[in-house]
């Protein structure tokens, strides 16, 4: 799939990422401390804010493209960042991983999140080595399985995979709200580590069911389509950030929606995916400081929903 960016904003991107790295160490290490929650089924504790790379690293064998996501992850290391998400349907998005990875001389930090997406099943163990080959790990931490594609029997294979060293977390994804039904039969009935799903301060369905049950079964929750690829960030650009978001310490939209999504209790980490050091630096900002109550949850989604 083509990337929806530029040449230039990845220029942008990278002459961004220049400059924070020319600040002084004590500067850069002077960030408020990231908010963590634990992986209920080990108590390891991940940072709430991760990195998704749907689109974002769909950039082929451009070196500029390629050194401006390797900045975006110099950036998300450096802010206390771990977990960085992908699937073989985002395009060029792993070998892009894999190269920054290298750049960066593998980060110890590193939280690998992938995926298995192809049918049959049989054909899913080829597709994880070529996955793990591309990001150049020994092995991922957590291995999903994408949008339910031929679940039963990936979900076999990755319990045997988990059971033998061969990965640490076992989990299943969806998105845009597709497939709730069927998300939570599975999630009743399978002893999963992760589970992957849409919410944000619009996209709301997941509240009623899914998260209380994450909770209850004991399983990690990661946030996809936090902003909805964009589209929420740019429509709220247009209205000023209420009084109110400075109670939370936010000097951004995005950064309020990010609160909004990570201080529900049941989630574990939210991946916004971006082309730009600033806004990754900001996005990781949203993981420290005070987090909305209940009270001011309702308030923000209110307002959202009025504008």
């Amino acid at each position: 799939m083509t990337p929806r960016l530029s040449r230039r904003g990845l220029l942008r991107s990278s002459f961004a990422a220049v400059g924070a790295a020319l600040l002084p160490p004590m500067a850069r290490a002077q960030s408020a401390p990231v908010l963590t929650r634990p992986v209920p089924s080990t108590g390891e504790k991940l940072p709430v804010v991760g990195l998704g790379t749907w689109i974002t690293f769909n950039v082929g064998n451009d070196v500029v493209a390629r050194d401006a996501c390797t900045d975006v992850m110099r950036a998300f290391f450096a802010g206390g960042g771990r977990l960085i998400d992908s699937s073989p349907m985002y395009g060029s998005s792993q070998p892009v991983i894999g190269y920054g990875l290298g750049k960066l001389n593998h980060p110890p930090a590193l939280f690998a999140a992938e995926k298995v997406w192809i049918t049959p099943a049989s054909r899913g163990r080829g597709q994880m080595d070529a996955s793990r080959r591309y990001w150049n790990v020994p092995r991922f931490d957590l291995m999903q399985v994408h949008n339910l594609l031929a679940w039963e029997e990936h979900l076999r294979t990755l319990f045997a995979m988990k059971e033998a060293g061969q990965i640490r977390y076992v989990g299943i994804t969806t998105s845009e709200g597709r497939r709730h039904r069927d998300f939570e039969q599975i999630m009743r009935t399978q002893p999963l580590d992760f589970v992957q799903l849409t919410y944000n301060v619009l996209d709301r369905e997941a509240e009623s069911r899914l998260l209380p049950l994450a909770r209850d079964r004991g399983m990690a929750v990661i946030i996809n389509r936090p902003f909805r690829e964009g589209e929420l960030t740019r429509k709220l650009a247009r209205h000023p950030l209420p009084g109110w978001a400075a109670e939370i310490e936010c000097k951004s939209w995005a950064q309020v929606m990010l609160k909004f999504i990570v201080s529900h209790p049941a989630v574990t980490c939210a991946i916004p995916a971006t082309t730009r050091v600033d806004h990754v630096t900001e996005n990781l900002r949203a993981a420290g400081g005070p987090m909305p109550d209940d009270a001011l949850r309702a308030r923000i989604a209110a307002h959202v929903e009025k504008l």
